[in-house]
């Protein structure tokens, strides 16, 4: 074994002058380099200077919000708030289909507003045809989309134009189906038209 020479190791001053450094130095870097890269901060003016900024600027086009700190906008760049005038509205409603019998469930509502749904068909599938109609629009409708052979939905929808919008469901089997909605959001009502 070799002996350790301890004048050729640095004291311990030597240790915290040097570490004292290198984490200035990579504050510095951080502050200069890494912040206007990656998430377009540009504190110094440096990545403007160096153009730096433009490495990050594709992936954080839009400002990051106030009320997200950096590491949560990075993984949630885009954030969309959609306030309403409407009141907040919850409301089920079920509808029984016997065989060969269809049936519709619609919400009145504003273009732009929303809501949340989710429906079941128990004891049975049923087609579906989710759409809706401009006021006076007659037998005119927009079909958002169809399916056949469905046991229940869920998801979002938000009002392209002001109307009625909703479902129409088909129970093919030769059992009565009973359908269960449930929507929560911006809506004036939901009924199930005459």
């Amino acid at each position: 074994m070799t002996p350790v020479d301890n004048a050729a190791l640095p004291t311990l001053p030597q240790l915290r002058k040097a570490t004292g450094i290198a984490i200035i130095a990579a504050a510095a870097m951080l502050v200069a380099f890494v912040l206007p890269a990656e998430y377009g901060i540009d504190v110094t003016g440096i990545g403007k200077l160096l153009q730096i900024k433009k490495l990050g600027a594709d992936s954080a086009e839009a400002p990051l919000s106030p009320a997200l700190p950096a590491t949560a906008a990075a993984v949630a760049p885009e954030v969309t708030l959609v306030k309403s005038r409407m009141p907040f509205n919850e409301s089920e409603m079920s509808l029984i289909l016997q065989p060969n019998q269809g049936g519709e469930i619609k919400a009145l509502m504003r273009q732009g507003e929303h809501f949340v749904y989710t429906w079941s068909a128990e004891g049975g599938k049923v087609t579906v045809d989710m759409h809706g109609e401009r006021p006076n629009a007659g037998k005119e409708f927009t079909r958002y989309w169809k399916d056949k052979q469905q046991a229940g939905d869920q998801g979002s929808f938000v009002a392209p134009f002001d109307g009625i919008h909703g479902w129409f469901w088909r129970n093919h089997s030769d059992k009565p189906v009973t359908i269960k909605v449930k929507v929560s959001g911006f809506f004036e009502k939901l009924y199930v038209p005459s």
